[in-house]
């Protein structure tokens, strides 16, 4: 392997949410400041996720495409010798005239996908989809953005949809350039649990496999989840063609927040209300793992990349690293915690290719999952509240790093996941009174086709995606 780099990526979602669109492109500006590439170029920074999203080039056809702003800005990405990572999805759910649940979204999304092969012929990396099992939980499991489907039918229709449709999309763009590859990102996290609450987090850390397991054709009929996906009424046939022709990723992007690891919890009494979840059997308090005592080595970003590399052994990468928080040391650190840990793993043997500073212009109202328009942004790399955007502490990192490999915060005080400080004061830790109540079923795990609980699961959907600025001080 060659050395660890430094890659960059622009957060970029177009999502519905009822009769409204989000376009973070337009909400930090960076639609309109074709200098900001300049500003990349100058951190160092040679490999660049970045998008050319169906709903912005085709929002009224197929046939009706409008490819200036991506020509001028692939166009300046070539002169200054970025190769892009390009995402044609990116949490969405495609243009009016399709959506997740769609049976022919994968072809419309491989239709698409061929058109911008044929344009850009010379981009051989490819993003169809981001994330996808994390927006088919958004859109087909908690309801949260369009079509907004809140059952587990709904949410594997989806992420079926999606898998497919990165498969079907590859392969129209190999037709154009055959050594094309397709870098797949997926958010990753892991969740514990006490005895009780054992048989959720089986459920929840046996799914966040699911699109990666599609798309490397592991979903045959012995998979767990395989009843689950036929009984959610997906073609078996169309499942084993999956199975007999999979697409794995060239390059495994993980995207691993410091939020993401959860532990789940039944005694309520000791957790602010804000934590109270439940799965239609259960209501427990589902809480960032980081913020309960948990052996260090279990937690964190190192701790699930090796998870992935053992399972898949693919070639990986780090596709979003960021912090969202108050503080510009703690973001710095953060991204140089990601550093050292791809580091330490590629040391071990591991094919770790990049880390991604994410998202290099910062993001808009990620807090409420972009459904709220409370214009709470906040900074990335650059500061995108002054023009031209403000290099932030993290700039000066990244800049290190992609440059000689090496960055030390000035600080030595280490992150506030790794301070003793970040544990949550427990409430109340003696238990409730029991109730006399007439004798119940005991409560069973949720199951393959129930869905988890909406309203009360919100705050949790939010910092477990992106955390909020409160995730920035212990």
């Amino acid at each position: 392997m060659s050395g660890l780099e430094m890659w960059g990526g622009v957060e970029c979602t177009v999502v519905r949410i009822g009769e409204d669109q989000r376009d973070q492109l337009h909400e930090t500006g960076h639609h309109d400041r074709p200098g900001d590439l300049d500003l990349i170029a100058s951190l160092g920074i040679r490999t660049l996720r970045y998008p050319v999203l169906w709903e912005r080039v085709a929002p009224r056809s197929l046939k009706e495409c409008d490819w200036s702003w991506s020509d001028d800005r692939l166009a300046r990405l070539r002169q200054l010798g970025i190769a892009p990572i390009v995402g044609l999805v990116h949490h969405g759910a495609g243009p009016v005239y399709t959506d997740l649940l769609d049976p022919l979204f994968p072809e419309k999304l491989a239709d698409y996908a061929g058109r911008v092969a044929a344009r850009y012929p010379w981009v051989r990396d490819w993003t169809p989809v981001n994330e996808p099992l994390t927006t088919a939980r958004f859109s087909g499991l908690y309801g949260h953005w369009f079509p907004h489907g809140n059952d587990m039918n709904a949410f594997l229709q989806a992420l079926f949809g999606e898998c497919r449709g990165v498969a079907l999309a590859m392969r129209a763009i190999r037709r154009v350039r055959p050594d094309a590859r397709l870098v797949q990102t997926e958010d990753l996290g892991r969740v514990f649990s006490t005895p009780v609450m054992a048989a959720q987090a089986r459920h929840e850390n046996e799914r966040r496999w699911l699109s990666l397991d599609l798309l490397c054709g592991r979903v045959d009929r012995d998979h767990p989840w395989r009843g689950a996906m036929e009984a959610a009424g997906l073609d078996p046939a169309a499942l084993d063609a999956l199975v007999d022709d999979p697409c794995p990723p060239d390059i495994l992007g993980i995207n691993h927040y410091v939020t993401s690891d959860r532990f789940l919890d039944e005694r309520l009494h000791l957790y602010p209300e804000r934590y109270r979840a439940g799965n239609g059997h259960q209501t427990y308090a589902d809480v960032e793992a980081v913020r309960v005592r948990q052996p260090a080595d279990m937690i964190g970003v190192e701790a699930r990349l090796r998870e992935a590399w053992d399972r898949y052994g693919l070639p990986m990468a780090v596709t979003e690293a960021h912090l969202g928080c108050t503080e510009p040391e703690e973001c710095q650190r953060w991204l140089v915690d990601v550093w050292e840990a791809a580091e330490r793993l590629r040391e071990d043997g591991v094919d770790l290719r990049a880390v991604t500073a994410w998202s290099l212009f910062g993001a808009m109202d990620w807090k409420s999952l972009l459904r709220h328009r409370e214009g709470a942004y906040e900074p990335g790399v650059f500061d995108a509240r002054f023009d031209p955007p403000r290099p932030t502490l993290v700039a000066e990192a990244v800049r290190a790093l992609a440059t000689t490999g090496r960055f030390t915060p000035a600080l030595d005080q280490p992150g506030w996941w790794r301070r003793s400080d970040r544990f949550l004061p427990l409430l109340d830790t003696k238990p409730p009174e029991p109730r006399r109540s007439v004798a119940k079923p005991e409560p069973r795990p949720l199951a393959a086709g129930a869905a988890r609980a909406g309203g009360a699961m919100e705050a949790d959907h939010v910092e477990k995606r992106r955390p909020n600025r409160a995730a920035g001080a212990p």
